[in-house]
């Protein structure tokens, strides 16, 4: 036997069942203001309601008002014997939330009149779905947004998508994207340590970190700090790899600006200590000048009326007139060396050599403010890895100001500084400690911090550079200025260099210059 609508009695009872025991949410509605005719027990699980309590009452009323008002918009316009209705929306729930739920929906009709009877749903809860849709779109909304270069490749390393940001600074026409691999994006010497090291990172750990050299479409390097991740599917296979990378060009500009500007105003300030000891240097030349005039003097007058000379009674003034302007020379060789224009040069230094150049260079000071300087006793085999100026100018701003506090203290007999090389537990490994010894008035009770800012000073005359630019220069050379007050009197200042090789038998060129 067969209802009216074609449907046996047996596979009435079959579908109910299936009603009931369903997950979906199954009910049955009338036409004109979709009142709840019948409904699952799903719907319990899906929206809290018992099935008493939903029987009678308008699906309108538990729309959200914005989709119930667009569901009432689109009604008029759909056609249910043509087929079924699919929609997304939001309905309460009895605690008050609102859930997304996909309802799809077919009309029942009087199978004599045509007239609509009611309207059968299926309804499921798609709230998850929903969700990660909305946060993909937001995702996809601060990828599109972000001035970082995001850009996904296949597993085969191919290139399947990229932001605009990557676009626009790669130079790359979207259409071009799917012809594009990785090896097109980055410089030839970056992609073969990427190759090498980068991916292989990637497949054994799932990601890498790096920098690199971009290339875009027109040539263009690009510095970029570069992180690759793997995404996996389920399986645990390679389903693709995502790469972000940051562009470095505007950075390393203004590091570039700001080391240039560095290397000026430590050059200002090698300029103004020259000044500032022009009187002794002056001395310095004097004495060799005047020298050569005596020693030249001498030989006239030992010719003089002469019309043969014997060359053995020439050769020792000759041999000290030579002497004497090779020292001259030196002298203003390291005026012009420190004070020249150049680019920093880390190089392997013997310490023992350009401590003593330091002190040579100050020692007319020393003397002029009655302090005795005393060298450290070294080997000869301690190398520091230093750049030759940039460190001289740090121990000559540490000594002369050394000099100066010993005046300042007003001692009773002469003053001493001394520079002491330590190498203990105490200091890093594959460091060495430097120390600059007084027998001043100590550090001021405010500390060493206002010493180190720019243009604060103690003295009445002073710039307020020199501690200020010696604490860059060590920085640079991945030390920290230190200082402190001693128990017996004076400061000492101190600072730690990185410890090169012994290269005693191949000196670097500079060192040979100088010795």
């Amino acid at each position: 036997m067969q209802g009216s609508d074609g449907v046996s009695a047996e596979q009435g009872r079959l579908l109910a069942e299936m009603a009931e025991q369903s997950t979906d949410m199954i009910s049955r509605h009338t036409p004109d203001d979709w009142r709840f005719i019948y409904v699952s027990p799903a719907i319990t699980h899906l929206l809290g309601y018992t099935v008493e309590e939903i029987i009678g009452v308008s699906a309108y009323a538990l729309y959200h008002p914005e989709d119930a008002e667009d569901f009432q918009r689109r009604a008029p316009s759909v056609i249910y014997d043509r087929g079924l209705y699919t929609h997304t929306y939001r309905f309460r729930c009895k605690d008050g939330r609102y859930t997304w739920l996909e309802s799809t929906s077919r009309s029942i009709r009087d199978p004599q009149t045509g007239a609509l009877k009611e309207i059968l749903v299926v309804s499921r809860d798609v709230s998850r779905r929903i969700e990660a849709e909305h946060a993909n779109r937001r995702l996809a909304r601060v990828l599109e947004s972000s001035s970082d270069l995001v850009i996904f490749l296949d597993a085969e390393h191919r290139v399947s998508d990229m932001n605009e940001a990557a676009r626009q600074r790669l130079a790359i026409v979207p259409m071009a994207c799917p012809a594009l691999i990785l090896k097109d994006l980055f410089h030839p010497v970056s992609y073969q340590h990427l190759h090498e090291k980068g991916l292989v990172s990637v497949q054994q750990s799932g990601h890498w970190r790096g920098s690199a050299d971009m290339m875009a479409q027109n040539g263009d390097v690009i510095p970029v700090l570069l992180e690759i991740l793997a995404h996996q599917t389920l399986s645990g296979d390679m389903e693709y790899l995502s790469l972000v990378a940051r562009d470095m060009t505007a950075q390393q500009a203004m590091e570039q600006e700001r080391a240039q500007y560095q290397a000026d105003v430590a050059r200002a300030s090698r300029l103004v200590t020259v000044g500032e000891m022009a009187s002794g240097l002056a001395h310095e030349l004097n004495q060799p000048l005047t020298a050569v005039v005596n020693y030249v003097s001498g030989l006239e007058r030992r010719i003089q009326g002469k019309e043969q000379v014997e060359v053995a009674t020439l050769l020792p003034p000759l041999q000290r007139i030579r002497a004497t302007a090779l020292r001259a020379g030196s002298i203003i060789r390291r005026m012009m060396d420190f004070s020249r224009k150049r680019p920093p040069r880390q190089q392997q230094l013997a310490l023992e050599n350009l401590i003593l150049d330091v002190f040579d260079f100050c020692s007319r000071s020393a003397h002029q403010h009655h302090v005795m300087l005393e060298p450290p006793q070294l080997s000869s085999s301690l190398y520091v890895w230093a750049d030759r100026v940039q460190l001289e100018q740090v121990l000559l701003n540490l000594l002369l100001n050394a000099i100066e506090a010993c005046t300042l203290a007003s001692l009773a007999q002469p003053g001493r500084v001394w520079v002491a090389v330590v190498q203990d537990a105490n200091t890093e490994a594959g460091r060495v400690q430097i120390e600059v010894h007084d027998q001043g008035c100590g550090l001021p009770e405010t500390g060493l911090v206002p010493l180190l800012e720019p243009f604060y000073t103690t003295k009445p005359e002073g710039l307020g550079m020199g501690l200020a630019i010696s604490r860059a220069l060590v920085e640079v050379h991945g030390g920290t200025l230190q200082a402190r007050t001693k128990s017996t009197g004076g400061a000492v200042f101190s600072f730690s260099l990185r410890l090169a090789p012994d290269i005693t038998a191949a000196p670097s060129t500079e060192d040979s210059k100088r010795d």
